[in-house]
């Protein structure tokens, strides 16, 4: 298998794992002014991913300089020509990592509520634009005879993209819910779940119209069969929301993840980004690679750190595993 190759498969690896950790962070912080009735539950909510959030956003950063060195013209292409929803999603990012360090740092209750108002727009956001993004790649853009993208930023928000951004933006906050209902106890607890029992069945038509849609449009055996199982761990979910097993339920929205983006990065290759001017525009694997020797060394550097940002991460989740209640917040 050929370097480039495995670096794409690498890529697709961190950006479902960037999804499936950051997808329920971004979930909760959807849902904090939402299933929130005051200032303290709001506070355990934040609490659920407090020591694991910045964690997770690291898994963006890897992925971004990943792509950067291994398939620099995809990355250029993608940034250049994504620019403004990038350059949103960023500053979200940002703003959302600024509240969580200064919501506490005065007592007023104005000042909270303007900080968790900032929360749920700094994670819908990019639970929304990720999705736009995706459907972009997949679907294909504009690209000239210089692989650079010539359309418009209006372009971008076709009906297909739309609805991959509701799908990402419905799966996430699902995913958080039961993340919520996992990691809590008491009202908050049942609160969460009774949400995710009701979000849960519009996720399912929302995500299997869309891995339907992609299905459709750009056959492949062995990505149909992924989206499919995506489909059915998308409807196991729902399943296990209601029956409130939260442990199963959280595993079945993880898998559904995980599932949907390899599907999609198994439809796309070996493209990075098609083209819909022409296919020879397109950007592929082998056209926006870097040189074997890059590529090598990045493996043997690769191979020698991932295992250990996993082993530290880990470590991180079992220390902070246990559920929080309402009695350990102040008031």
């Amino acid at each position: 298998m050929e370097l480039s190759t495995v670096w794409f498969i690498l890529i697709a690896v961190l950006w479902a794992g960037y999804f499936l950790l950051e997808g329920f962070d971004f979930g909760v912080g959807i849902l904090v002014p939402v299933l929130g009735r005051d200032d303290r539950e709001r506070r355990l909510m934040i609490n659920t991913i407090g020591p694991v959030w910045d964690g997770n956003e690291v898994w963006l950063v890897v992925v971004g300089g990943a792509t950067f060195a291994a398939f620099p013209e995809w990355y250029a292409t993608l940034f250049s020509g994504f620019y403004l929803p990038l350059l949103i999603i960023l500053l979200a990012l940002i703003v959302r990592g600024v509240c969580f360090e200064y919501r506490g740092k005065r007592p007023g209750a104005r000042w909270k509520r303007g900080w968790d108002a900032a929360i749920f727009v700094g994670s819908l956001l990019p639970a929304l634009l990720w999705g736009v993004a995706f459907g972009n790649i997949v679907r294909g853009v504009r690209l000239d005879a210089r692989h650079e993208y010539v359309g418009g930023l209006t372009e971008l928000l076709n009906p297909y993209a739309l609805l991959g951004g509701l799908t990402t933006l419905t799966l996430f906050t699902l995913h958080g819910a039961v993340f919520l209902a996992l990691k809590t106890d008491g009202d908050i607890r049942h609160r969460a779940g009774r949400f995710a029992g009701r979000l849960a069945w519009p996720t399912v038509a929302v995500g299997g119209g869309f891995l339907l849609w992609t299905v459709l449009a750009n056959p492949d055996p062995a990505g149909a069969a992924l989206a499919v199982v995506a489909s059915l761990a998308l409807a196991g979910a729902a399943l296990f929301t209601r029956a409130r097993r939260e442990g199963w339920a959280f595993l079945a929205t993880a898998a559904t993840i995980v599932l949907a983006v390899f599907a999609l990065f198994t439809i796309l290759f070996p493209n990075v980004m098609p083209s819909t001017v022409a296919e020879a525009n397109s950007l592929t694997t082998t056209n926006a690679a870097s040189s074997p020797y890059t590529l090598t060394v990045m493996t043997w550097v690769a191979a020698f750190c991932t295992p250990l940002v996993l082993i530290y991460q880990g470590w991180t989740y079992w220390v902070f595993r246990k559920r929080l209640t309402l009695d350990r917040i102040p008031t």
